[in-house]
Order: structure tokens, then sequence, then C-alpha cells
């Protein structure tokens, strides 16, 4: 299975999120894909994504984008799993301070609001200092430069030794995502077998 994980306030209807879903319909349906609704609450979001990794019987992997990215990386270091993640948050906890107590509204336009608390922020840093350097899980890093929201500078160090393709330009969104749908899913369960 492919689990894919959004970013903070978005949705299993981003554009990533999508084209990959399509993509493996097309070319690879022995994949199954799983892509679920990640609440900005980090201990809610962490119990849920646990849930589903220990409810699949079978080979998962992993693909996060923005703070998507962190939650992939720490399942993957929790299981032992292969993960492909795209720009993403490295210290998360750093920026969620600025979002305490104000109105949230996810980006897919789905009605519900949310509102972050000190106690989110504590659950976060919690979770940074489980990720700890260095990492036991395989990583592939996809990140662009041009990343307006996070500087994917401190993305190369972390992920320093594992796989890394780093764009100039680009942005956060990740331009051209389409163009590693294949080599993605190679890289977290090999070539589909050919027929004989």
């Amino acid at each position: 299975m492919l689990l894919y994980l959004h970013g903070f306030l978005s949705s299993p209807q981003s554009h990533k999120c999508r084209l990959l879903e399509d993509w493996l319909a097309c070319e690879r349906p022995d994949v199954d894909f799983c892509a679920p609704l990640i609440s900005p609450h980090p201990a809610s979001a962490t119990a849920a994504l646990e849930q589903v990794v220990e409810e699949y019987r079978g080979d998962i992997g992993l693909v996060g984008s923005s703070m998507g990215g962190f939650y992939a990386s720490l399942l993957a270091e929790r299981h032992g799993l292969s993960a492909v993640v795209v720009n993403p948050a490295v210290h998360p906890a750093r920026f969620m301070p600025a979002y305490v107590g104000q109105p949230l509204l996810p980006y897919s336009g789905e009605s519900r609001e949310y509102r972050l608390t000190a106690a989110d922020v504590d659950n976060m840093r919690s979770l940074e200092r489980e990720l700890q350097l260095p990492l036991r899980g395989r990583y592939w890093l996809l990140a662009q430069r041009g990343d307006e929201t996070l500087d994917c500078r401190e993305a190369e160090a972390f992920y320093a030794g594992q796989r890394q393709t780093i764009e100039d330009g680009g942005d956060h969104g990740f331009q051209g995502f389409e163009r590693y749908c294949e080599a993605i899913v190679d890289f977290l369960f090999g070539r589909k077998a050919e027929n004989t």
C-alpha cells in the first residue's frame, strides 16, 4: 500500500495526491492507495496514522508532503518503512505557535474550523524529539529551492546520506511532481514484474 500523507491544513484532494492516485490506478493497480485526512492536531494525527499502519497487513510505502513529510518520517522510523518526502517540514513545532488560538480553515474548503492549542505545540515538540538522527529508515528527499514556505537546506541536512533530488526554482507545491510518479513507486516497491 502507498500511504500518502498531505500537508498542514491540506487534504487528500491535494494536487500531488490526486496525481499519484491516478497514476497508480493506470500504471500500478497492484499497489493499494490510501490518503487519510490528517488532523492538524498532532496527537490525533499520529494516533490515526498508527491505526492505518497497524491495520494494513501488507507492505507499506510512504509519501509525505510538507507536514506529511514529517509524519512519514516518524512512521518510517517507528516501523522500519521506506518514505519519499516532498518539501518536508523538518521542525514543524517551530511554526506552530503562530497558529495557536487562531481560526484555521483547511485549504480543501472543508467547512470545519480548527484551533491549535499550546498542548498541540508541546505534542509536536515531543514528536520532534522522537525523530532523531541518525535516521534508520530509507528515504528519498524531493525538494525545490524555490519553496516559499520551508528552507530546503534544513531538509538537505536532516536527510544527509539518503537519496536526494534537489531542484532549483519550483515552489512549496513542488512543480512538476508528475515527473516522479513512476520513480517514487519503483523506489518504494520495486518495478512491476513484466508479463512473460
